[in-house]
This record gives structure tokens, sequence and C-alpha cells, in this order.
């Protein structure tokens, strides 16, 4: 089932999320239903605050990025209760946009590599290091987990550049071709 995803001004995308245990409701239906409003909404990665849910859970599926960088070939992943516990390599700009601050794109600086703890969708524990792409994509997700968004980590005069755009957004003044839910 494709969810409604909540967009910048939605309270929940400023919770940092709640552990989740095995016996969490219907969670190979939620996460099916993440997969599927993920490519609905032709995104790479959706992180469970995004639905209204504030449980540590994001899916990520980085095919779309195949042709740039063949370490993506295949990198789709559940991640639950996900910790990075540590950061390293260059910090590097790269252009990122988000489901829930629609037609909204600027450069982030991210750690090129980092290494983490979390459980997949069977609840198996898991510490692996990723980098590139890859760790783009994760640190993009973890952060709705925390309750932060990549709006948050551009330079404050890109932030300022952008408070009208984001206050318009809060008033539904945006287009897109997928299911939303404002505040």
């Amino acid at each position: 089932m494709i969810r409604p995803v909540y967009i910048y001004g939605s309270s929940v995308l400023r919770k940092v999320a709640q552990n989740i245990s095995p016996d969490y409701p219907n969670i190979k239906e939620l996460i099916t239903d993440m997969f599927e409003t993920m490519y609905h909404s032709d995104g790479v990665g959706l992180a469970a605050p995004q639905i209204g849910l504030s449980i540590r859970l994001f899916v990520i599926d980085a095919t779309p990025f195949e042709e740039d960088d063949e370490d993506v070939k295949d990198f789709k992943k559940v991640f639950i209760n996900a910790k990075i516990i540590e950061r390293s390599g260059e910090r590097k700009l790269f252009n990122e946009g988000c489901l829930s601050i629609p037609n909204i794109r600027e450069d982030v600086e991210r750690d090129d590599v980092i290494r983490m703890q979390y459980l997949d969708e069977n609840f198996e524990p898991h510490e692996e290091e990723y980098s590139g792409i890859r760790a783009r994509i994760i640190q993009h997700e973890y952060d709705h987990l925390e309750g932060m968004l990549f709006t948050d980590k551009v330079s404050p005069i890109r932030r300022q550049l952008l408070r009208n755009k984001l206050a318009g957004i809060t008033k539904g003044r945006f287009s897109i071709d997928y299911k939303f839910r404002l505040a």
C-alpha cells in the first residue's frame, strides 16, 4: 500500500525516532509499504518518520545511481534501529533532495565513510562499513531518525535563502506526483 509522505513542517519529521522490537505490529507489511511508497515517489530511500511513524526504520534502494557508481548495483536494504558508530574519510559535497521537502535540492557536505550497527528485516544484527554514495544515502535517511533534515546541513547563507521556499512548502505551495500529508 502506498502511504502519504509527510511534508516539511510536519512535527514527526523533527522527533528523534524510537527503537522497535521484532513484535512491532505488521512490520513485514510496513517494510513492503515503505518500498512501494519510495518507488512510487521516485526516491532512493525512505525513513519511517516520512510516513508519519517515529520509529527507527528506513529502507534504501540505490539502483537509480547504478550508472554513476557500480558499487550500488543491487544495493537494496532495510535498516532497523540503526546507529552510526563511526564517521571518517573526506567530507564531500553532493546535491541532495528529499521526498519530504519537495522541489528543493541543495549541496550537502557529508562524511565519505561510516561504520554502523543495525538490524535487518529479520532482526539479525549487522555491523558494516559503507562509503561513497551508499554512505551518503544512509546518512540522509539516518538523519530522519534523528529528527534532522538535509536543509539543516546546508550553509547558513543557503538556509536563509531557502527560508521563504520552506515556508511556502508548509502552506502547500508545491507540486508533486505522489501522495502527501501536510502538518
